[in-house]
C-alpha cells in the first residue's frame, strides 16, 4: 500500500524530529555526516538516535560542471525534488552536506515547507563568535564557492573576511581526487601547505567550506582556529532534532 503525504506524516517520531538529507555530493561526505551525528549524540539506546531520511543521489549534475565550467545541467531542480520527496517522507528539517550545493538554496526552499538547516550561514555565524571584526577567515572549498561569492558574502555579512588559496587548481584537483578514490597523504599535505599560506596572508582562522576536505579536517596541522562546517551542521542537527549531545 502507498502512503499518501499526510498519512507518511502521521508516521513522525514523538519524540525526535526527523532530518531529512540532501546526499550523494560526495557519497563519503555524507556517511562522514551520519557518522559524525550518530558518534556525537549520547544515546543509551536506538531510540535515542537523531532520526535521518538520506536522500543518496550521487546523480545530481555535477556542481563543477555547471559553476566552473558553465557547461554542465543545472543542479537546481534535482535537488528541488528531492527536497520534496523528503518532506512527503516526513522530514521535519534538510541539510545539505556539500557547502556548495548552497548555491540553489532557494530552490531547495522554494520546493517544501520545511527549514533548511543552511550549513554555511552557520558555519560563518560560528567564526563571528570566535574572532573580532574584520579579521581574516583563509577559505579551503571548492573553487566554486569563490566563483560565486558564497563564503564572502555570509563573512562579509558577520564582519569578516574570506581569503582564499591562489593555487585553485591543486584545490579542485584534490576535490575531485578524493570524490574519486577518497583522501591520501597528498591531499592532506596539500591542505597543511594551503594553512601556512593562508595563515601567512594574515587568516586568524580556517573555515573548511568542503565536505571532502572535511574527511582530514581533524589530521590538518595548524596553530590558529580550524573550523570544519560539517561539524557546525552536526551541532545544529542534533539540537533540531531535539536529542542530547554527547560532551
Amino acid at each position: 500500500m502507498r502512503l499518501n503525504k499526510m498519512q507518511m506524516k502521521d508516521t513522525k517520531s514523538d519524540k525526535l524530529r526527523r532530518i531529512g538529507m540532501l546526499g550523494g555530493m560526495g557519497v563519503e561526505a555524507t556517511i562522514a555526516l551520519m557518522q559524525r551525528v550518530h558518534g556525537a549524540t549520547l544515546a543509551e539506546d536506538d531510540k535515542d538516535q537523531v532520526p535521518m531520511i538520506i536522500d543518496m543521489n550521487p546523480q545530481v549534475p555535477s556542481r563543477i560542471e555547471h559553476l566552473i565550467k558553465q557547461s554542465g545541467v543545472n543542479p537546481g531542480p534535482t535537488l528541488a525534488d528531492m527536497a520534496a520527496r523528503l518532506e512527503v517522507a516526513g522530514a521535519e528539517a534538510l541539510v545539505i552536506p556539500c557547502n556548495t550545493a548552497h548555491y540553489y538554496a532557494d530552490w531547495v526552499e522554494a520546493s517544501s515547507e520545511i527549514p533548511l538547516i543552511h550549513m554555511p550561514k552557520l558555519t560563518c555565524a560560528h567564526l563571528a563568535k570566535l574572532l573580532p571584526a574584520g579579521s581574516r577567515v583563509g577559505i579551503l572549498a571548492s573553487p566554486a564557492t569563490e566563483q560565486i561569492g558564497l563564503f564572502q558574502s555570509l563573512l562579509e555579512d558577520v564582519g569578516l573576511t574570506a581569503i582564499y588559496p591562489e593555487n585553485t587548481t591543486a584545490i579542485l584537483a584534490s576535490i575531485q581526487r578524493i570524490k574519486k578514490a577518497g583522501p591520501c597523504a597528498d591531499d592532506l599535505a596539500l591542505l597543511d601547505e594551503e594553512v601556512i599560506r593562508l595563515k601567512n596572508r594574515g587568516a586568524c582562522a580556517i573555515l573548511v567550506g568542503c565536505t571532502e576536505f572535511s574527511l582530514l579536517s581533524k589530521q590538518i596541522k595548524s596553530d590558529i582556529s580550524i573550523v570544519d562546517g560539517l561539524d557546525i551542521l552536526v551541532d545544529e542537527i542534533i539540537a533540531f532534532s531535539g536529542a542530547k549531545r554527547r560532551q
